[in-house]
């Protein structure tokens, strides 16, 4: 008999689960296929611009990148929903055009749905793309593809018009329909406030514990970056000393000709030494 294949998981799904949500970036088949046997997510994110391709931001992310990396997380997932980012500029329009986009992604990659980032602004736009059959997650707090008009990367929610504005971007999301919201770099009790009102989960990065599941840049996480890391992101890992340390020692072998042995050549005797 054939290998079992593994049912995906789909936002309606995920919203449904009792346990929290995990869920992390993925950009790359071999990252999607390590992450997936314990993820319920994987989020194509448009982070994928900084952290890829060297990018200061996220606004010169095209529809093209975002398909490209989405195809190559599909093909490295079985289990987890797989999510792409809308990337700025390609749904502020119009539904329409939101529309478009997202069936693109959708129909040529195999992907479950679509993130997008606004409040009520984006509410009709969710609810044309729901309607539509396209599943959807919002995204409020921070937004980082908003950045120069939230006045860099900060914290969202400290005084109390800023937290009536969050908290009325997320209520009208989910009622637009929206299965997941995902609450960015807001403060720790309106987060937990906005988690307790809505009716559908929320996903916390920079939020709260108490939110539906929590979600992280994979890099982040495992520490593939210098020391300049977002306060919420905690390590669980230090592979970037460990890649550092495998190519130093790589390097050192290549220039003393250790490298390769005669064991890893063709046709050369194994007692032989250079």
């Amino acid at each position: 008999m054939g290998q079992r294949k593994v049912r995906r998981y789909s936002l309606r799904s995920l919203a449904a689960l009792e346990t929290p949500i995990v869920a992390l970036t993925a950009y790359t088949a071999p990252m999607a296929r390590l992450l997936d046997p314990y993820c319920d997510l994987l989020l194509v994110g448009d982070s994928v611009g900084m952290v890829v391709y060297g990018m200061d931001s996220t606004l010169a992310v095209t529809p093209e990148i975002m398909l490209a990396h989405a195809q190559a997380v599909m093909r490295g997932s079985q289990k987890a929903c797989v999510v792409v980012d809308l990337p700025f500029g390609s749904y502020q329009e119009s539904p329409q055009q939101a529309f478009r986009v997202a069936a693109r992604l959708m129909a040529e990659s195999g992907a479950g749905g679509v993130k997008l980032e606004g409040g009520r602004e984006m509410a009709e736009t969710i609810h044309f793309l729901v309607q539509r059959g396209v599943p959807v997650i919002g995204h409020v707090g921070l937004k980082p593809q908003s950045v120069h008009t939230h006045g860099g990367f900060r914290a969202v929610g400290s005084n109390v018009d800023e937290a009536e504005q969050v908290t009325n971007d997320a209520l009208a999301v989910a009622e637009a329909g929206a299965s997941i919201v995902l609450i960015e770099n807001t403060y720790e009790s309106l987060s937990r406030a906005i988690t307790q009102k809505l009716s559908v989960p929320t996903i916390g990065i920079g939020a709260s514990p108490m939110c539906g599941g929590q979600i992280l840049v994979t890099e982040d996480m495992l520490g593939l970056f210098g020391t300049e890391t977002p306060r919420f992101v905690r390590r669980f890992a230090d592979i970037k000393h460990e890649i550092e340390h495998a190519v130093s020692t790589y390097a050192t072998a290549v220039r003393a000709r250790t490298f390769p042995s005669a064991a890893e050549c063709i046709g050369m005797p194994k007692n032989e030494t250079i």
